[in-house]
């Protein structure tokens, strides 16, 4: 009988590309081989052998209310009971999109789909048949699905191939993309508002939308800096460009309209994923009235048999609601751990010499950089300053302890509303032991 994860990964490999459905979740980033999970519950989850360990990866942000909550339990069972799905008007999907009005301030109507990728597709083909132009202005590092017109200059590079900051290289992110796919896409480096204007000066009124992440979530964690968001929105209101916020990952995280909110911006399109499903597929694009009404009628084609699935929305809103209720105590304790568990690692990292190393987080999400740098503030410093290899062995290390994050630098840890502030010590020991023996 097969019992144990070593023997699963010799068995997936036959049979799955990479031996998963993901490289990111493969042997290729987790050494020798994944612990394939059967289960968990509340900040934990635990293995086919029987180890537990605190999860501080989430299915990548898709559960802020953490495994197996109560509510999100019930509302599973007691909605597919009388059906699972129907392609047809509900009332459910209304509520939902009332509610996410209600709490993002962007958010004048809505449109559901099923996932973060799909949603960032057919916003960019919203803004382009809204405006009329084609091309669309994306980040270096900046991730937004694997869509063949923002697949580029999204993976970590060696600094020496991006090209100089006023002439970014776009390099493709994968084979099997025609060049004509992204001959339209302009790669610009992130938080340089003067890059930014340089390029909208040249070939702004040209473009359909800036599209961003409100934090570069996909580089680890990093924040815009002071004001930067609001110069890119009065930049693309100067040149009649749309302003897109990909909130995939920081919506219904950072704060209950995301960083919209935040940072008090005012986006013409935004599109959500991860969080909003609570574990299941679902995503929405959302925005002001009068661009969202251009897919009214096919204007710009938007389709999808599982569009809006019963189910899954009964499942956001239970979601929404528990993080809502009691003035957003959800949304508070989400960010209340993660910045405890940031500001006690950053008091580790300093208390030990052996290593240079910094935690950056915003809210919920956090990351560590093994660097001599003091903050990682953009893409080529991450490239070019971080040890992401070392991070890698960190991590792997720190699973043996019990603690479950992703082995991939370019990604990061999160906070949930579960996470205790005894998972949180825990984790600090394990982080401390680990660090004492890491080469």
């Amino acid at each position: 009988m097969i019992n144990t994860s070593k023997e699963w990964t010799k068995r997936a490999s036959n049979v799955l590309v990479d031996g998963g459905s993901s490289a990111a979740r493969s042997s290729l980033v987790f050494h020798p081989y994944p612990p394939y999970i059967d289960h968990g519950l509340g900040s934990k989850i635990f293995d086919i052998e029987g180890r537990g360990y605190i999860d501080w990866m989430m299915a990548f942000g898709a559960l802020p209310l953490g495994h197996a909550h109560p509510s999100i339990v019930d509302t599973v069972r007691n909605t597919i009971e009388t059906g699972s799905h129907f392609a047809a008007a509900t009332t459910v999907e209304v509520e939902l999109a009332e509610l996410i009005c209600k709490l993002v301030p962007a958010a004048e109507k809505v449109r559901f789909c099923n996932t973060g990728t799909e949603a960032v597709m057919a916003a960019v083909r919203l803004a382009r048949g809204y405006t009329g132009r084609k091309k669309i202005i994306k980040f270096e590092g900046h991730y937004h699905g694997w869509s063949d017109a923002v697949l580029v200059s999204s993976n970590p590079q060696k600094l020496s191939s991006l090209g100089h900051p006023h002439s970014p290289v776009g390099i493709l992110d994968s084979s099997g993309i025609p060049a004509g796919a992204v001959e339209n896409t302009i790669v610009v480096p992130w938080n340089d508002i003067d890059l930014l204007e340089r390029v909208m000066r040249d070939k702004g009124r040209d473009v359909a939308c800036v599209m961003m992440e409100g934090v570069m979530s996909n580089i680890g964690v990093i924040p815009p800096k002071d004001g930067y968001l609001q110069e890119v929105e009065k930049l693309c209101k100067k040149y009649d460009s749309l302003f897109y916020l990909d909130e995939t990952v920081t919506g219904f995280r950072l704060s209950p309209g995301g960083c919209a909110e935040l940072f008090d911006i005012k986006p013409d399109i935004v599109s959500f994923g991860k969080a909003l499903g609570q574990g299941f597929p679902l995503a929405a694009i959302c925005g002001k009235a009068d661009v969202m009404d251009g897919l009214s009628w096919g204007k710009v084609m938007h389709y999808g048999t599982l569009n809006a699935c019963r189910t899954l929305c009964a499942v956001s809103l239970a979601g929404l609601n528990e993080l809502s209720k009691e003035n957003n105590a959800g949304f508070k304790k989400l960010k209340q751990q993660g910045n405890y568990i940031s500001e006690e690692l950053k008091k580790i990292f300093m208390s030990q010499n052996k290593h240079s190393v910094i935690c950056q987080n915003v809210g919920s999400i956090f990351q560590i950089y093994f660097t001599e740098k003091n903050k990682i503030e953009n893409f080529r410093e991450y490239c070019d300053c971080v040890d992401s290899a070392k991070y890698t062995r960190f991590a792997n290390d720190l699973r043996k302890q019990g603690v479950y994050v992703n082995p991939s630098n370019s990604l990061h840890s999160i906070s949930s509303t579960v996470h205790s502030n005894t998972d949180i010590d825990e984790t600090i020991m394990a982080v401390e032991k680990v660090l004492s023996q890491l080469n």
